[in-house]
């Protein structure tokens, strides 16, 4: 009997040991894998700090939204019956072929667009906006996964249609918040030497400065502040319903946005990552209406349906800002949820064809005007073996 509680205690010593060792080779990469943990981000302080704590979306302990001041409740069981749900019903969560792309390299654009609005959608988030002559970049997201590790985390579907070196002279960058499927510390280090401006949500700009962005590049932005670019356009922070953070001890910490670009001719709306909220309708009031709408379309999930807004959400929110074009944004290129790859896309294009809005479908890399001539196929159904349906 001694014996047998003799082998025991060796085998929960060297069960423990193993554990340990596990923890401290899986710490250690985490740390090595981060840069030394600066992938994080890093926490705003002075000025910065202050003017947070002065906002009215600020309570003193972070910021909320307006009408749910904290969103993110998971309903686990609403998470185990989708997950399980997808599962049963084999839902493609990946495309089953590569996607159709269309390099772009530094020559393709030359001048920003003055006569219609122009669009190149790089994948996710990440979009090159051209409006009355100026260009703009969305959420540079060129990283292989979004994570703050290079051997976990969500892995992207597709290449980065262009390369940070062939991007085109930009006159600005807007950040909407900062997870990583939108703020990539090692796409924004690599930018760090491009002579370019970041307008970024409320305390945003700590991270940026931790991976060598000048604070004199870094304009921060609370809902309704608007910066000048050059030829009389503005970019505007307008509210949306999300939640931020890096870590674990981060939540809400910086703040999160969508963006108006407003031009004497042409306005376009950036709905970043948001759930549904009645301040849409005073976007489209106060900057509206708008010649096109890029709209977050992917990641929904009844488990959290309050962060991202879901097909019917997002034909609502095109129709708060008085948008008649939308792109859809935020799919086909990260698994973020248990839908299928190509079901933002097409739930969306079933709920706007009804409603009178032109819903378009860029290949990636491949300049896209408003309003596109001669229509557009629909991609994703060939990349699902389906029949491509034009407008």
């Amino acid at each position: 009997m001694a014996e047998e509680r003799g082998w025991g205690t060796t085998f929960m010593k060297w069960t423990a040991g193993l554990l340990i060792a596990w923890a401290g080779m899986s710490a250690m990469g985490v740390y090595v894998s981060s840069n030394g943990l600066s992938d994080f981000g890093a926490a705003p302080e002075g000025a910065s700090l202050a003017r947070m704590k002065a906002s009215p979306q600020h309570d003193g302990q972070g910021f909320t939204n307006t009408n749910e001041p904290e969103p993110l409740k998971l309903k686990m069981g609403e998470m185990f019956e989708e997950y399980a749900a997808a599962r049963r019903e084999g839902r493609l969560r990946e495309p089953p072929a590569p996607l159709p792309m269309d390099w772009l390299d530094g020559s393709v654009l030359g001048e920003p667009s003055t006569g219609d609005v122009r669009v190149t959608w790089l994948g996710h988030s990440s979009l090159i906006i051209e409006v009355d002559g100026v260009r703009v970049l969305t959420d540079p997201m060129f990283g292989e996964r979004a994570s703050p590790v290079d051997f976990a985390g969500p892995r992207r579907f597709h290449p980065v249609p262009t390369s940070l070196e062939e991007l085109p002279p930009l006159d600005g960058i807007l950040i909407s918040h900062d997870h990583y499927d939108h703020l990539d510390a090692g796409t924004i280090r690599r930018l760090a030497g491009y002579p370019v401006t970041f307008y970024v949500p409320l305390g945003l700009g700590a991270h940026l400065q931790e991976w060598g962005i000048p604070a004199e590049r870094i304009v921060e932005h609370d809902w309704w502040d608007a910066s000048e670019l050059p030829g009389g356009v503005k970019v505007v922070s307008t509210p949306c319903q999300h939640f931020s953070g890096r870590g674990l001890t981060d939540r809400n910490r910086t703040l999160w946005t969508s963006w108006a670009i407003v031009g004497p001719e042409h306005r376009v709306w950036f709905s970043g990552d948001t759930g549904y909220t009645e301040e849409f309708r005073q976007i489209g009031e106060r900057l509206g209406p708008f010649d096109l709408a890029l709209v977050e379309a992917g990641a929904y999930n009844k488990a959290w349906p309050t962060v991202h807004l879901g097909p019917d959400n997002a034909l609502k929110a095109i129709q708060d800002v008085g948008a008649k074009h939308a792109v859809p944004v935020h799919w086909g290129t990260f698994d973020l949820s248990t839908h299928a790859w190509d079901d933002p896309a097409e739930e969306l294009l079933k709920r706007t064809e009804p409603a009178g809005i032109t819903l378009h479908t860029p290949v990636l890399g491949r300049p896209m005007t408003v309003p596109v001539p001669g229509g557009m196929e629909r991609w994703w159904r060939s990349v699902s073996g389906e029949a491509v349906a034009g407008e």
